[in-house]
């Protein structure tokens, strides 16, 4: 890949890291809501659920319904974002500066992927400043912003509830309009919603929202009791996880421990290390995986799965964005990992499988090492970017520069056919940058 396409790759790489309501189905707001219910919930959790009580009779009692349709809800923000797209650079400096006083809050982050590869998106409700620091409009605008990043692949959501209190709880009229701009757009490719250490309150806001949630929606939303629910489909270890929620988790485990006699893993729970087989693929370092396959300069999953791609995946729209089928990821990763011989017939399952590589490594291409200098590539000035990437490229171990070279040179051709394949660099960083860097802050404590 020549230096500009490596740089642009990398630049990009680190800028990453309405509806009918009959009045009928409104009646059950104010039925559900009985605080009587709510007793045996701690006090903050039941000031929280009075207060949206009170906000949504208030929005019911200043409703009003026409013959078939409620009126559109207003425009969120006083300046709404244009839809003109000018050239990324610029767009991408404009907006961190626009949003740099909420951005540094973390309050949603990209952190990992799932089991299919899919980017994970976590927003922790314990990042959100006060409500009289914070402007809501604004914060609608950064959360769409940041998801536009993303929602034109399959993605899910990792909402950390807890740390939302009565101080920095937004007000039931901003969750119902960011409801109303969280429009299909977003909605077609978000595959899971992981609603994690739910309470009444989230409950009851679920419940008021029910006549607008279609049924293929509400679907994708599942409540997580305990962080290790979601330890199958989610790498947990990749995640940016609060230590305030960790500790948590583990009070509500140890709780759990209490009343049961098998104890389930928590969050910083770590698996028995187990001697891998000579023939494992996925899994094992780079290190390894050169000792145990002489011939093989370039790990095999990669040589195959790239190979394959380069005949037959060049000009496949959503190319790495569009998932495959689990139970196949698993039988092309048993069958590696034994040895055996694996013929892909299907372009998305080979994007997968290398996407899974990648990300199974127990320390990124990218190394930890280098972390921080690829996310503040950003912020080197342009005219000296390319001394500063080749010298950042200069320091990886000769494995990860070999692997890396082959990679790059592999999306370079994939780039080359944006046109048809929709994934330029800018799309290709989005999709690779968790699979090829993250920090060892990112495991749990």
């Amino acid at each position: 890949m020549a230096a500009t396409a490596t740089e642009e790759f990398l630049v990009d790489l680190g800028a990453e890291s309405q509806a009918v309501v009959p009045n009928s189905k409104l009646e059950f707001l104010t039925d559900e809501m009985d605080s009587t219910k709510l007793l045996q919930q701690n006090e903050e959790d039941l000031a929280m659920a009075h207060t949206l009580q009170e906000e949504v009779k208030q929005e019911l009692n200043s409703v009003s319904f026409g013959a078939s349709k409620v009126g559109p809800y207003p425009e969120i923000g006083d300046n709404p974002l244009s839809n003109s797209k000018p050239a990324w650079e610029d767009s991408e400096t404009k907006a961190r500066a626009e949003f740099e006083d909420i951005a540094k809050h973390g309050i949603i982050e990209v952190s990992g992927v799932d089991s299919s590869g899919r980017p994970v998106i976590v927003v922790s409700a314990s990042k959100l400043p006060s409500s009289k620091e914070l402007d809501h409009k604004k914060l609608l605008r950064y959360l769409k912003f940041s998801l536009d990043k993303y929602v034109e692949s399959d993605y899910s959501v990792v909402y950390l509830h807890y740390g939302l209190n009565s101080s920095n709880k937004p007000s039931f009229s901003w969750m119902r309009e960011a409801y109303k701009e969280f429009d299909r757009k977003y909605k077609k490719n978000l595959k899971s919603l992981y609603l994690v250490h739910p309470t009444t309150f989230i409950r009851i806001l679920m419940n008021v929202f029910k006549p607008l949630i279609s049924v293929k929606f509400g679907r994708k939303i599942r409540y997580v009791n305990y962080l290790h629910e979601i330890s199958d489909v989610i790498h947990l270890d990749q995640l940016n996880i609060p230590k305030e929620v960790l500790d948590h988790d583990r009070e509500l485990v140890k709780k759990l421990n209490n009343k049961i006699e098998t104890r389930p893993r928590d969050a910083s729970d770590s698996a028995v290390p187990v001697a891998p087989l000579p023939s494992q693929q996925f899994g094992v370092s780079l290190e390894f995986l050169s000792e145990n396959n002489p011939g093989y300069n370039i790990p095999r999953v990669m040589q195959e799965t790239i190979g394959f791609l380069k005949e037959n995946g060049l000009k496949t729209e959503g190319l790495f964005r569009r998932s495959a089928s689990a139970l196949a990821l698993k039988d092309v990763q048993a069958s590696y990992n034994q040895g055996t011989p694996v013929v892909f017939d299907d372009p998305h399952l080979a994007a997968v499988s290398l996407k899974a590589f990648l990300r199974k490594l127990p320390e990124p291409v990218l190394t930890y090492k280098l972390y921080e200098n690829i996310l503040n590539i950003t912020r080197v000035e342009s005219d000296t970017r390319v001394r500063v990437v080749a010298s950042l490229l200069q320091q990886l171990p000769r494995l990860n520069f070999t692997v890396l070279k082959y990679l790059f040179d592999f999306l370079a051709l994939v780039a080359e056919n944006s046109s048809e394949n929709k994934m330029n660099f800018n799309n290709l960083a989005v999709v690779f940058g968790p699979n090829l860097a993250w920090s060892t802050d990112q495991r749990p404590l």
